[in-house]
C-alpha cells in the first residue's frame, strides 16, 4: 500500500519534500540553527507572532508549518492575495473554537501579508494582542514600509536570506536520493554539470530548484540528467562558468570595476562576455542600476534615468536588439565622473538609525492636526520656508541626540560639484 493518498501523491515535488521539521530544514542557520533565536522559541513553545522578510523559495511557507507542529498548534493557512476581513474573522472564530475545544492555540500563516490594506492589518491587531493567534506574517517587500506600525511593534521580524548554492545542492541530492517523498526509486543520476546548472538557474530559490529537477527527471533519457536535459527543463543556456560557479561573481565583479574605473572598453567586454554565456539580461539591468546609484551618484544624476531606461528598453526589446541597450548604458556610465559620497552618507545615516533606535522628532517640524497637539509644542515656531528669503529656513530638523550631524558630504566630481557650492551656501558653517 502507498504510504501517500493520491492527490499527495501527484503534488509537485517541491510540496512532496517539505520538510517536517527543523532537523530536515536546510538554510536559515542564522536564525534557526542550533541556539538560534527562532530555534530556541520554537523549541520552547515561547514564539510569539513574527514576519518572515524574504525572497520566494526561502522557506517562510515551511517554517510557519514547523512552528505549527513543533507547538503542536492549529494551523491556518491563507494568502492576502485572496484574503480578506471576512476571512480573518473566521480565522479567529476557528481559533477561539480550537482554543476553548482542545486547549491548543492556532497558528495563522498570512502570505504576502504586504497586500492588506491598513484597515485589514488592523483586523488583526486585536487577535494577536490577546493571543487568539500567532501570527506568522510571510512577505518578499521590506515589512518597515508595507506593514503598519502598530502590527509591526507586535512582532518580531526575520530575515530569510537566498539559500547558497550549497543549500540548494543538497536539496537537489536529497530530493534524488528520496525514496518514499522524492525521486529515490527512479534510478537517476545527475551529472555534476547539470547539478551546477540547476542550482545556478535557482538563484536562492529551492522550490525553482525542485521544480526544475522534477521537469528534468520527467525528460530524462535511460534515468540520465545530463547537462542539455537541464538546459531543456529550465529553459535557459547552460553559462559557461565553472563548476563553484567562482567565474559568475568574477566575471560580473570585472563589469562593475570596469565601470567603476571609468574604462568603457572593459565594461563592453565583460558585458558582452556574460551576455553570450546566457547571463539573465535584466540581473545585469539590475546590476547597472545599483553600479549609477552606488558609484556615480549625483555627479552624474541621469545615470540612475539611464539605467533605468536600459532595463525597461530590454524589457521591451529582448534580445539581440536590448543588448544594445545595456550596452550603451555601460559606456555612459563607464565614462560618467564617479561619486560614492551618496552611498557613504546613508550607510552614516543607516548606522546613527540602529545605534540610537527611534530618537524623537524636533517639535518644531511635527505635524500638529489638533489642538491638544499644538497645546503639546508641536510645530511651535515652525517657520514656512516659501516665507523666507530664498526660501531657506535654518531650524533644527535632526533629533537632539543628532543636531548638526552631516552625513552628506559631496565630492567635486561633476554636477556634484554644484551641489557642493549650493550646500556650502545652505548649511550654515562648522562650529570648531
Amino acid at each position: 500500500m502507498s504510504l501517500f493518498a493520491p492527490a499527495e501523491r501527484d503534488a509537485p515535488l517541491a510540496d512532496r519534500l517539505r520538510p517536517r521539521g527543523l532537523d530536515e530544514f536546510v538554510g536559515q542557520e542564522a536564525i534557526v540553527g542550533p541556539d538560534r533565536p527562532l530555534r530556541r522559541e520554537i523549541e520552547a513553545d515561547t514564539l510569539r507572532s513574527c514576519l518572515f522578510w524574504g525572497p520566494p523559495g526561502t522557506g517562510k511557507t515551511t517554517l510557519a508549518r514547523i512552528i505549527a507542529q513543533a507547538t503542536g498548534s492549529a494551523f491556518i493557512g491563507m494568502s492576502a492575495i485572496h484574503a480578506g476581513v471576512r476571512e480573518v474573522r473566521a480565522a479567529v472564530t476557528q481559533a477561539r473554537e480550537t482554543r476553548d475545544l482542545e486547549g491548543r492555540r492556532t497558528v495563522l500563516f498570512l502570505d504576502e501579508i504586504h497586500r492588506f490594506n491598513k484597515a485589514q492589518q488592523d483586523s488583526l491587531l486585536p487577535h494577536v494582542e490577546d493571543g487568539t493567534l500567532i501570527l506568522v506574517g510571510a512577505t518578499t517587500e521590506n515589512p518597515s514600509f508595507e506593514v503598519n506600525a502598530a502590527l509591526l511593534s507586535r512582532t518580531t521580524v526575520y530575515v530569510l536570506k537566498p539559500l547558497t548554492p550549497e543549500h540548494l545542492a543538497t536539496i537537489i541530492d536529497a530530493a534524488l536520493a528520496d525514496v518514499t517523498r522524492g525521486l529515490g526509486g527512479r534510478g537517476l543520476t545527475l551529472a555534476d554539470d547539470a547539478r551546477e546548472h540547476l542550482v545556478r538557474t535557482a538563484d536562492g530559490d529551492a522550490r525553482a530548484a525542485l521544480n526544475a529537477l522534477e521537469a528534468a527527471a520527467h525528460l530524462a533519457r535511460d534515468g540520465r540528467i545530463t547537462l542539455e536535459t537541464a538546459v531543456q527543463a529550465t529553459q535557459q543556456r547552460a553559462l559557461q562558468y565553472d563548476k563553484a560557479g567562482e567565474e559568475h561573481y568574477d566575471l560580473i565583479s570585472a563589469l562593475h570595476k570596469s565601470v567603476r574605473d571609468s574604462d568603457p572598453d572593459a565594461a563592453l567586454y565583460w558585458l558582452a562576455r556574460m551576455l553570450e554565456a546566457g547571463e539573465d539580461p535584466l540581473f545585469l539591468a539590475r546590476r547597472l542600476i545599483r553600479m549609477a546609484v552606488e558609484d556615480i551618484g549625483l555627479a552624474a544624476p541621469n545615470a540612475l534615468s539611464l539605467a533605468v531606461a536600459a532595463r525597461d528598453a530590454y524589457h521591451m526589446l529582448g534580445s539581440p536588439e536590448g543588448d544594445l541597450a545595456l550596452a550603451q548604458c555601460a559606456v555612459y556610465l563607464a565614462v560618467s565622473p564617479k561619486s560614492n559620497r551618496v552611498y557613504t552618507a546613508y550607510d552614516a545615516a543607516r548606522a546613527d538609525v540602529q545605534r540610537h533606535g527611534s530618537l524623537p522628532v524636533p517639535l518644531v517640524i511635527r505635524n500638529a492636526p489638533t489642538g491638544l497637539m499644538r497645546d503639546l509644542g508641536y510645530g511651535a515656531g515652525y517657520r514656512y520656508a516659501h516665507d523666507e528669503a530664498g526660501a531657506v529656513v535654518d531650524q533644527q530638523h535632526l533629533p537632539d541626540a543628532l543636531d548638526g550631524r552631516r552625513y552628506y558630504e559631496p565630492s567635486d566630481a561633476g554636477a556634484e560639484a554644484r551641489i557642493a557650492e549650493r550646500l556650502r551656501e545652505l548649511r550654515p558653517p562648522r562650529v570648531t
